[in-house]
């Protein structure tokens, strides 16, 4: 067999890896949550006992994923992969059981169910990041990304139309599928459990490139989740529901469109984009509240700057920054925003509605402007040397081109 075809099979096989692993784990923690909001609504319990609930789930998801990233390096990563999603498998079984849910079993499930997607997915999106070169990454991401969420509605109308022991049975089946399918495409070890981490927790708050990236972050995750609620509030239900779906779409196709970008022009540039867009559409909604235009125009960036920022943060942005071997402990902490403002929002949803519209749409926009401040001070992640390669080889393509036109003429 050629070497060409050789290192085209190769690439083709790391691909399916990397899509079967993030595929599969994304979509099971979309089913598992799913059946959550079920247990928790059908207890018919009050805000407070709710919030508890899901904090018990998030804090089982942050606390496992840290210790995760410790065993992980004791057991060897694709190891402990394969004994993650056996965990999975067992845990999805656990609703079936518990045809009458108390409070006390709903913590129980929360736990276990938070604890096993947690334990393994720093492991997961480390893997990732090592088996991805650093200028294909945001491709791959996005790609991923797009499938998982068109994917989400076919999911969603799966579980609604069954009760209880068939999503459970479903879960389980499916969690079963994509460690046989994880297994059987032998997935391989880059680094073994003797790998020396040369980065810890501590260290990682000290790297100012990781700061400087993480702070927008972190006051996105906030904004985002705390204008929920009175997005939900201020609109009328079925206009709600209309631009949640046409935003859902968007955001979608643009995590694609976000992870070639990045590869192409560079993660910062990206961010930036997304981050002023952002509070533009804020800053518009703030002014003129009562015109559609504005909420249509405000529907699309927020759609259009959360498939970037999906893409770029969640997946692409602490595999770049993570030295070889060190990819758990960047992924722990950079994508602990993302489920701990979950929480937040949970919790002050009642609350946080009694905030004049106009006046939150408008500190919304402040503070995403504010944002792009830490970013003008952060590193590119994409080496130059790969932006430079790619314009310098679309100048040659489309040289090459140019020529070809002319010489076909003077034939």
């Amino acid at each position: 067999m050629p070497e060409k075809e050789i290192l085209e099979n190769h690439s083709l096989r790391s691909f399916l890896i990397i899509f079967v692993l993030l595929f599969n784990a994304f979509t099971w923690w979309y089913m598992t949550r799913k059946m959550l909001e079920d247990i928790i609504n059908n207890l018919n319990i009050g805000h407070m006992q709710d919030t508890t609930l899901w904090a018990i789930y998030y804090t089982a998801l942050i606390g496992t994923s840290i210790v995760g990233s410790f065993l992980a390096h004791k057991v060897g990563r694709i190891r402990f992969l394969c004994l993650w999603m056996t965990l999975g498998i067992i845990t999805s079984l656990l609703p079936m059981f518990f045809n009458n849910v108390t409070i006390i079993y709903a913590s129980l499930i929360c736990f276990l169910l938070g604890a096993s997607f947690g334990l393994g997915m720093p492991s997961c999106l480390a893997y990732f990041a090592d088996h991805t070169l650093i200028e294909n990454r945001g491709r791959v991401g996005g790609t991923t990304f797009l499938i998982t969420n068109l994917s989400a509605p076919f999911f969603a109308g799966l579980l609604m139309v069954s009760d209880l022991t068939i999503n459970s049975i479903i879960s389980t089946v499916w969690r079963g599928l994509g460690l046989l399918m994880f297994v059987s495409l032998k997935p391989e070890e880059k680094f073994d459990a003797r790998t020396k981490r040369n980065k810890r927790f501590v260290s990682i708050l000290r790297n100012k490139s990781f700061i400087f990236f993480f702070t927008p972050w972190l006051m996105f995750c906030f904004l985002n989740r705390l204008e929920e609620p009175i997005l939900r509030e201020f609109l009328e239900p079925d206009f709600y529901q209309l631009i949640t779906m046409i935003e859902a779409i968007v955001t979608s196709f643009f995590a694609l469109i976000g992870g070639l970008l990045s590869d192409w022009i560079g993660r910062k540039r990206v961010v930036i984009y997304g981050f002023v867009s952002l509070g533009l559409a804020y800053a518009l909604i703030g002014i003129a509240s009562d015109s559609l235009f504005s909420w249509y125009f405000y529907t699309l960036i927020d759609g259009i700057a959360g498939g970037l920022f999906m893409v770029t943060f969640i997946l692409v942005l602490w595999g770049d920054l993570a030295q070889p071997g060190t990819g758990e402990e960047y992924y722990v902490i950079g994508n602990m925003p993302f489920f701990f403002t979950d929480v937040v929002r949970i919790g002050a949803a009642p609350y946080i509605t009694f905030i004049p519209s106009s006046a939150a749409f408008s500190l919304a926009s402040f503070f995403l402007f504010l944002a792009v401040l830490p970013l003008m001070y952060a590193p590119e992640t994409l080496p130059e040397r790969k932006i430079e390669l790619r314009r310098l080889r679309k100048y040659a393509e489309e040289a090459k081109k140019v020529k070809e036109k002319y010489v076909g003429k003077d034939a």
